[in-house]
């Protein structure tokens, strides 16, 4: 059963412009998935189109047996619960004038899970590697790689089937990238990542299949080692040949 899949999903933002062009993709539970794309592939439209925030041109989207409808409040509501995203500025998308409390227990109040939300929002912060006297403190307190923690964080308080994450990485320094990187490689162990990302690195060691995007299109998808081991399509083999080497 898939979980989430795009069948022939188009979409352009004008008339005259299309960023996707005839997309699909399945995702199944447990498997996380990589999309890979250089900037103007459509990685990021293509996440905004899983999450509901804009609607695709034509094609379809289904969240299990149902149809992506984001007409409708109770389809949304259980779709929201169900799949969380984690954007990629740690700065930005926090609110400073929020505690940590706040931001992580937002998803709760907004999609009115019962419980304790104090002990909720602690488990969650346990679980990214935060003590629990972050809590009651605001986000300029923390540095990059731990502002991230708190967005990943909000994204599994709610307990998700899906994790959206939009270039979760790339705005951290090396050695932060690598214990994030290693949280969500955790974190996989417990639920489906969608993992969006230039970087066929990062998605190598996170993900058990990637897709490659070139300008809106998919040129190229199947388990990571394959791709990595005997990549098919040109596109695919440039991404390949510009990753940094140590010389010899």
């Amino acid at each position: 059963m898939m979980m989430l899949d795009l069948q022939n999903v188009s979409f352009g933002y004008s008339r005259q412009q299309t960023t996707l062009d005839n997309v699909s993709i399945s995702v199944r539970p447990g498997v996380s998935v990589g999309l890979v794309g250089e900037s103007g592939s459509g990685k990021t439209t293509l996440l905004r189109l899983m999450l509901g925030l804009i609607r695709p041109t034509s094609g379809s989207i289904r969240f299990g047996e149902e149809i992506l409808d984001t007409g409708s409040s109770a389809f949304m509501q259980r779709y929201r619960r169900a799949v969380q995203p984690v954007f990629q500025d740690p700065y930005s998308s926090l609110d400073p004038r929020q505690r940590v409390i706040d931001i992580i227990g937002e998803p709760l109040r907004s999609l009115r899970i019962p419980g304790d939300r104090t002990q909720a929002v602690t488990a969650a912060l346990e679980a990214v590697g935060l003590p629990a006297d972050a809590l009651h403190r605001y986000p300029h307190e923390f540095s990059g790689g731990q502002r991230q923690r708190i967005a990943i964080a909000r994204a599994i308080v709610a307990r998700p089937q899906i994790v959206l994450a939009d270039e979760a990485v790339s705005a951290l320094d090396l050695s932060t990238r690598i214990r994030i990187v290693e949280l969500f490689k955790t974190l996989a162990e417990k639920l489906t990542l969608v993992f969006v990302s230039h970087d066929l690195g990062v998605v190598a060691a996170l993900c058990e299949e990637m897709v490659i995007l070139e300008r809106g299109k998919v040129v190229e998808s199947g388990k990571t080692r394959d791709i990595l081991a005997t990549p098919k399509h040109p596109y695919t083999q440039r991404l390949l040949a510009s990753i940094p080497r140590m010389p010899a």
